[in-house]
Order: structure tokens, then sequence, then C-alpha cells
């Protein structure tokens, strides 16, 4: 049994197809990271102290004061958290903002809590 060219050359582009969709598989990461804290839990978790950050301090503060007290609170787990900075506290402040249309500010926050 002879075979041409052409379906010499399907079967290995088959093959060659398979190898590569298969290398590609392999190296993406198929299980949830330790430390991952973009989950929609971790972000639950992380607005919780945040609120509660807020509802403690005696004057409102404003987001870097806040960034701080957030990140010396002792809810607050730094090896979970250790991506957390300024911008990423605008973002979650932001969602909450979204979520909760009757509130704009830090200080909102602070009179509903």
């Amino acid at each position: 049994m002879e075979l041409d060219t052409s379906t010499l050359m399907m079967i290995f582009f088959i093959i060659f197809l398979v190898l590569s969709i298969w290398k590609i598989w392999a190296f993406l990461p198929n299980k949830e990271l330790q430390d991952d804290d973009t989950t929609k839990e971790s972000q639950e978790e992380l607005l919780k102290v945040i609120l509660s950050v807020i509802e403690k301090s005696k004057n409102t503060p404003t987001s870097q004061e806040l960034f701080e007290l957030v990140k010396n609170d002792e809810k607050f787990d730094k090896e979970h958290y250790w991506r957390f900075n300024l911008n990423r506290l605008n973002q979650l402040l932001n969602l909450y903002y979204l979520n909760n249309p009757d509130i704009n500010t830090i200080e909102d926050i602070k009179h509903k809590l």
C-alpha cells in the first residue's frame, strides 16, 4: 500500500497538531494558587477587613491613611495579600461604590457603618 504525498502530509500535520496542543495544555495552570488574592472570596474577605478598619477609625481616613491602617490591621493576612497596594485598595473601594450607589466616598461608608 502506497501513500501519496498529500496523505502523508495530512497524517504528520494531525500528529504534530495533537502534540502541540498537548504541549500547550501541559504548561497551563490547572489549579488555583494558594496565594491567589484575585478570587471573589479573597476580594470579599479583603473588603470586609477594609470596612472594619474604616468602622474602627476615629476620623475619616484618606485613601493613603486607609491603606496604611489596613496593612497594619491584625485581620490583614500579609502573606496572602502580599500584592496589596494603594491601587488595589482604590479598585476595591470603587467596586464597593458600584455595588452601593448611595455611597460615593470613604466618609459615606463610615457614616453608613
